[in-house]
């Protein structure tokens, strides 16, 4: 059995919390300054960093029987919890109809859909240097900015936006990742973030939904001309944090390191808190930079919680269509009640 790489499960899991944590503070980026930097600091890496692990792992996209895994692996579990997240916002939100849009993917779940249509990007992009390849990619993610109606379809925008760090990742091999883990690629990246932290705050009048990638030019305010230079700007800010994100990873087996293999069922689930949390008065308990660290504390539990073995036992048959750790739980349980029988 190959061994698992604790590298990329301990970047999984911190990735996975900050999704979390971003996602919990976002009620407050209006109101307070700080949290809006932290805010805008985490969106430049978090998402493209995963997107960048997700190409990564993609080099097997030839091997028979890929494309049916990865439509196994990602087309019906967004099908299925597009229509739990349909019925779940029916309620949270009283809404007087029903809908269920497939086209249309609720909040977190655009990444299952652009995951699948970037691995299928690759049949085609790979067949040219890949020097060519990139500088395709990255001309789509500007142009795809002056389509008007390419917005949250299918995750259409944001496909195209983030593909060239998919192709990255896709074609970075493991040497790269030892280069970056070196000492003094770790120390600049120290000075990239607090670079890019202190810019945001000095500079807050940047509009946060350009780390989106979710809409077209227009929507953003922004000027016909300028435009893709600003998602070009953001495009390069954001691989040159995330390689620095790689290079601060610790490579060592750490108390967290068995829940990186897990964050899919984090990504899924956890908006089932998030959201109430939104709509709650429970945030009105969160007022300056001491209670947000409790937030962020809060992140941590809610990530380490939706990776254990409790949830992702009773989950799996929705994530990943298997029966296989519930068979293990109700194996153990019934081993459990025999022996409190026999010891009666």
């Amino acid at each position: 059995m190959k061994k698992r790489d604790y590298y990329f499960d301990n970047a999984k899991f911190i990735l996975i919390f900050f999704v979390v944590f971003g996602h919990l503070i976002q009620s407050f980026i209006q109101d307070h300054h700080t949290v809006y930097t932290i805010y805008k600091t985490i969106y430049t890496f978090h998402m493209p960093a995963f997107i960048l692990i997700s190409g990564y792992f993609a080099k097997g996209f030839q091997k028979e029987g890929y494309l049916r895994k990865i439509s196994f692996k990602l087309i019906i579990p967004y099908l299925i919890f597009q229509l739990i997240y349909s019925i779940f916002y029916f309620f949270l939100d009283s809404k007087e109809t029903f809908v269920v849009d497939p086209f249309d993917p609720h909040w977190s779940l655009w990444f299952l859909i652009s995951l699948f249509f970037w691995n299928l990007f690759l049949f085609a992009f790979t067949k040219v240097d890949r020097k060519i390849a990139l500088t395709f990619a990255v001309i789509l993610s500007l142009l795809v900015g002056y389509v008007d109606w390419m917005t949250n379809y299918l995750s259409l925008s944001r496909t195209f936006v983030f593909f060239p760090l998919f192709l990255l990742g896709f074609y970075l091999k493991k040497e790269h990742f030892k280069v970056l883990t070196s000492a003094p690629f770790r120390a600049a990246s120290f000075v990239l973030f607090a670079i890019v932290f202190t810019g945001f705050y000095v500079a807050p009048d940047m509009n946060y939904q350009w780390l989106f990638g979710s809409k077209p030019y227009e929507a953003l305010g922004a000027e016909i001309y300028t435009a893709p230079m600003m998602r070009l700007g953001l495009l390069l800010l954001s691989t040159l944090l995330v390689l620095a994100f790689f290079s601060l990873i610790p490579k060592r087996q750490l108390f967290f390191t068995p829940f990186g293999k897990n964050t899919l069922y984090v990504y899924l689930l956890h908006g089932f808190i998030v959201q109430p949390f939104r709509h709650s008065e429970v945030q009105d308990y969160f007022y300056n930079m001491e209670t947000f660290f409790l937030l962020l504390l809060i992140s941590f539990v809610i990530t380490v919680l939706l990776s254990s073995k409790l949830f992702t036992t009773f989950a799996q048959p929705l994530i990943e269509l298997k029966m296989s750790r519930m068979k293990q739980f109700l194996t153990k349980f019934q081993q459990y009640i025999e022996k409190r029988k026999l010891s009666h």
